[in-house]
């Protein structure tokens, strides 16, 4: 499936209709924020700036305020939960609290959707930077924004709405805030007293890693502020870029040769019909 670019979509559609149009707002009160809009609202009704694509179990969105190159949001359907109630939904930490096995049941479908939205955003790289790298899948320990929501999300953080230390932070791979769903459904493998307290995911101790000093992910150098971070980030992502280049054009001229290579041995195999009449005669 094509991906709209940034630019396609801050053309045709304004970042913050992604945010209201699905009713997807920080708000205490979710029953009236989400029955008018998540609950009813048909996915043939929303703009493709907007939507991605859809199962009848889920949603896929572009992120309104994208903090990677590829950014999306994977949401599940309420109407495929009929025993859920949408407080059930606002957020990994409420769904939890319900049946474990639902629970398990739930972020394994959300899994299955990002496995098939990795493969269409790895194509779009290939097609846009001539190469693929890596992205993560993961839920935030406290989300900002009530419906619960997978983060699909290339593993860059090169963006211009990367503004501040916890837009950053939430997303910094190995500070803890953003938890790969590998990581949350291991809880469900694990002893029962350890689910019950990973389950808790207390906002208080979530909160604070958003202020943890800022690092870079790839090399773990410390940066003094979020300009001099945002300049070594794109510094890391060229330098990648230039290295993953370099071996793709090294692979095909090593394909080329071995493709010449066969070519040659298949001519010098083929015999001389023309020569072999001549020798009969």
């Amino acid at each position: 499936m094509q991906i709209a670019s940034d630019r396609e979509r801050k053309l045709m559609t304004p970042s913050r209709v992604a945010v209201t149009c699905l009713g997807l707002f920080p708000s205490r009160n979710v029953e009236s924020r989400y029955s008018s809009h998540v609950r009813v609202q048909k996915p043939a009704d929303l703009p493709p700036t907007i939507l991605f694509g859809h199962t009848p179990s889920s949603l896929t969105i572009y992120d309104a305020f994208p903090k990677s190159i590829f950014h999306f949001l994977i949401l599940p359907r309420p109407e495929a939960y009929p025993d859920l109630t949408i407080p059930d939904l606002s957020s990994l930490k409420s769904l939890l609290k319900k049946d474990k096995s639902r629970a398990e049941e739930l972020i394994k479908s959300l899994q299955s959707d990002a496995e098939a939205l990795k493969a269409d955003i790895e194509s779009e790289m290939v097609k846009r930077y001539g190469f693929k790298w890596e992205i993560w899948t993961g839920l935030h320990g406290a989300p900002s924004m009530e419906h619960l929501h997978l983060h699909v999300i290339s593993a860059d953080l090169c963006s211009e709405r990367m503004k501040n230390k916890k837009h950053y932070n939430s997303f910094h791979p190995k500070l803890g805030f953003f938890i790969d769903i590998d990581e949350v459904l291991s809880w469900f493998e694990a002893e029962p007293s350890y689910y019950s307290t990973m389950a808790k995911l207390d906002h208080k101790q979530y909160d604070a890693i958003l202020k943890e000093p800022l690092s870079c992910f790839h090399c773990h150098a410390d940066q003094k502020n979020m300009p001099t971070l945002k300049t070594h980030l794109q510094e890391e992502f060229d330098k990648i870029s230039a290295q993953k280049k370099s071996s793709a054009e090294k692979k095909r001229k090593l394909e080329d040769r071995k493709e010449e290579r066969a070519k040659k041995q298949k001519s010098e195999e083929t015999p001389n019909l023309h020569g072999t009449e001549s020798d009969d005669n």
